[in-house]
């Protein structure tokens, strides 16, 4: 075993995969490991498989910097995005450094050894071991969980139910009276395709609208594809100009009020020209653009008009053995079942303990939900960094991107741990409660606070999710740690020396 400080990271999706590819090509560290819960890698994109399923963002902005790929479509599917992140597993050589189905069940930290010690359990039998790390990197994501809605009687229905998350391929839909809860970017992607099939009767329960952006997927030619190859640079400059179009999209969205005006009345007119008529008043929402998160539609608001698919507002009482009993009354038989009710993104689920004999889930209760100094390091967890940690979404460009910038931040801030100059790090209280004071007061100013969303602890309460300026900021607030906002055991003088008088 190497001497070098063992890391651990929690995840093998994108985040955890990237985190492990900079370990080795920044650092040359390859003393470490990833628990991964699943069977493979690729997180959301192994576990979303549902028809139509693909990215919001253009590939050529959702993939890493450093590997940029000829890519099929502008938005890849989830089998294209999943070999991608497969490919590069076997590119680095990071297989041996996986260990699947297992997850991480605690991880406390030892002040007298200055380690970890997790307790790693192995899904496919039960058995729990007990391991130590120097490092603990969160590279869970935030999309991870799914939520199925609080609805009573879910457990009495007799037919096929699943979550769109975890979608059973089994299930044939073919003459079938299908429900769907839900009406976010996972409906809006899968109904269009199974309603493809006349056959397929589908019943969309609403309890929101959201607003739609028109349709931007499209595939690429040949030509294009070959152009992009052979030319240096090129795929650069196509990423660059994703990036800028995106910056743009967080000035008239997020940024500008009388900007957010004019995109609310051209997607009001998208709307109005797209759907069916009859539904209008309830498709457009009475919230700001922005509020909740925007959908690119894939033909949701087409697929609207076809005679097997009808949309219900009424609301859902409860759940029966054989359908759903509405608000009104009503009583809607149906054979299968489908939740798209997103993920449970406002409470953390990694079970970590710190030095102050709290766990991080204590913590952010205290705070009223999730707080992070940059989104990425919590005082009291010394060693202990988060990919998306809170207020890193943005709502308007690629976590790819965002996921590069704090893992570049990151690999700085363990550089002398690794190197043995010291032996912990953890942020300061005061540099974390001046950062969220700052963050809070922004968002208390934001389209964000405007209505009901995953955005917000119990979708109503603190914005713990996102980051209230454009990506440009977010790269200049993590290019270089503040040192001084940090403290450390072991090594004081070396970190002065080295890194806090630069």
């Amino acid at each position: 075993m190497s001497s070098m400080p063992r890391v651990v990271i929690v995840g093998a999706g994108a985040s955890g995969l990237a985190c492990a590819i900079s370990l080795k090509k920044v650092h040359g560290h390859d003393n470490f490991t990833i628990y991964e819960k699943g069977s493979d890698v690729g997180g959301t994109w192994r576990d979303n498989i549902y028809p139509g399923c693909s990215s919001d963002v253009p590939m050529s902005f959702y993939s890493l910097s450093s590997d940029l790929h000829d890519w099929p479509q502008s938005h890849g599917s989830n089998e294209d995005i999943q070999a991608y992140w497969v490919g590069l597993t076997r590119k680095y050589g990071l297989y041996r450094h996986i260990e699947f189905n297992k997850t991480v069940v605690l991880a406390e930290w030892n002040s007298e050894k200055q380690l970890y010690t997790l307790t790693v359990e192995n899904l496919a039998t039960g058995e729990q071991s007990v391991t130590t790390a120097a490092i603990v990197v969160s590279a869970i994501g935030v999309l991870g969980f799914p939520r199925y809605a609080g609805i009573p009687g879910r457990e009495t229905f007799k037919g096929e139910l699943f979550h769109s998350g975890r979608w059973d391929t089994s299930i044939d839909l073919a003459g079938k009276k299908v429900g769907v809860i839900g009406n976010g970017a996972s409906a809006t992607q899968f109904i269009p395709c199974i309603t493809e099939d006349p056959n397929v009767n589908v019943v969309n329960f609403c309890r929101t609208p959201n607003w739609l952006l028109p349709p931007a997927r499209k595939t690429y030619s040949n030509l294009r594809r070959a152009i992009l190859r052979n030319i240096p640079f090129a795929y650069r400059l196509v990423r660059w100009a994703v990036f800028l179009r995106f910056e743009f999209m967080y000035l008239a969205v997020f940024g500008n009020a009388f900007l957010r005006k004019i995109v609310t009345k051209l997607l009001t007119s998208y709307i109005r020209y797209t759907a069916p008529p009859g539904l209008h008043d309830k498709l457009i929402p009475s919230f700001p653009v922005g509020c909740k998160r925007v959908i690119f539609d894939t033909h949701y608001l087409k697929a609207l008009h076809r005679p097997n698919l009808k949309v219900n507002w009424d609301g859902v009482e409860r759940i029966t053995e054989d359908g759903i009993i509405t608000k009104t009354g009503d009583r809607i038989p149906l054979d299968v079942l489908i939740f798209a009710t997103g993920y449970a993104a406002d409470e953390y689920p990694l079970p970590v303990v710190g030095n102050r004999k709290m766990s991080i889930q204590e913590s952010f209760r205290a705070d009223g939900g999730g707080k992070a100094y940059l989104g990425t390091t919590v005082p009291g967890f010394p060693n202990f960094f988060m990919i998306t940690g809170p207020n890193v979404v943005t709502g308007h460009t690629s976590v790819i991107y965002t996921t590069e910038v704090q893992i570049n931040y990151i690999m700085q801030l363990i550089a002398p741990i690794l190197g043995r100059e010291i032996e912990s790090l953890e942020v300061t209280q005061n540099a974390t409660d001046a950062y969220d004071d700052k963050i809070q007061a922004r968002l208390s100013n934001s389209v964000f606070m405007h209505c009901h969303s995953w955005y917000r602890v119990g979708g109503q309460g603190k914005v713990t999710n996102n980051f209230p300026a454009a990506a440009t900021v977010f790269w200049l607030w993590l290019r270089k740690p503040n040192w001084n906002h940090y403290k450390v055991v072991g090594g004081e003088s070396n970190l002065s020396m080295k890194y806090v008088a630069k």
